[in-house]
């Protein structure tokens, strides 16, 4: 795995949406941001794991894994307990065995090969995701969670999202698009309280446009794997 060679991979319209996202980040948190270098951190690391992701390339899970960690500290800062426990407890192990499955079944270098979700898969999927949200539901109510509902259909998407990742489903963007959507509510609405949380809204739209890529890029792996 060699991080340069990554970064040579990626086409200029995948640098230019990468450099983009991190210029609003940037922008964002210098202008409205005074929850501290931690959340920013957090916001580039996520976001530069994702231009990965989205191009088949095994580091993107790697950087998962750090980013789940940043993200879950930043969580625990302002009390989100939801993502927090998401994050930590749950996106962090499934992106690290995702960087197993993904290194046994290369396509070619610096990409995966794509899986075809059978029938069967969706079933066990969306059956998990139901015992997963019921279970972190009442945790989320225990710890007097903010947002409850908002913060229990995160957990959802979340585990779908991550889920598809770690099974190499091309339709990981398509829910990772709809917990980004979530998301922006959650923090929109702690921005209606406090401006200085504008930053990180900011960047799960960020996150959107990249996991939207992603999608269609995977859409397009799969059929020229095929």
């Amino acid at each position: 795995m060699n991080i340069i060679e990554s970064f040579k991979r990626l086409k200029w319209y995948e640098t230019l949406l990468w450099l983009g996202s991190v210029l609003v980040i940037l922008v964002s948190y210098i202008l409205f941001s005074r929850s501290g270098v931690l959340s920013l951190i957090s916001s580039l690391i996520g976001v530069t794991a994702l231009i990965f992701v989205s191009k088949g390339d095994v580091l993107g899970q790697l950087i998962t894994v750090i980013f789940s960690v940043f993200y879950g500290i930043v969580s625990y800062k302002f009390h989100y307990w939801g993502e927090m426990i998401t994050y930590l407890g749950m996106t962090a192990p499934i992106a690290a065995g995702a960087v197993i499955t993904w290194l046994r079944n290369p396509y070619k270098k610096g990409e995966v090969r794509v899986r075809h979700t059978t029938p069967l898969l969706w079933f066990l999927l969306s059956l998990s995701a139901i015992i997963v949200t019921i279970i972190f539901y009442f945790i989320l109510r225990f710890f007097k969670t903010p947002n409850l509902l908002i913060s229990t259909i995160s957990i959802t998407t979340s585990f779908m999202a991550a889920s598809l990742t770690l099974f190499r489903s091309s339709y990981y963007g398509l829910f990772y698009a709809a917990n980004d959507v979530v998301l922006i509510l959650l923090w929109a609405l702690a921005t209606s309280t406090d401006i200085s949380y504008l930053p990180i809204v900011l960047c799960f739209i960020c996150f959107l446009a990249n996991d939207i890529y992603g999608f269609v890029n995977w859409q397009r792996m799969k059929h020229a794997q095929s």
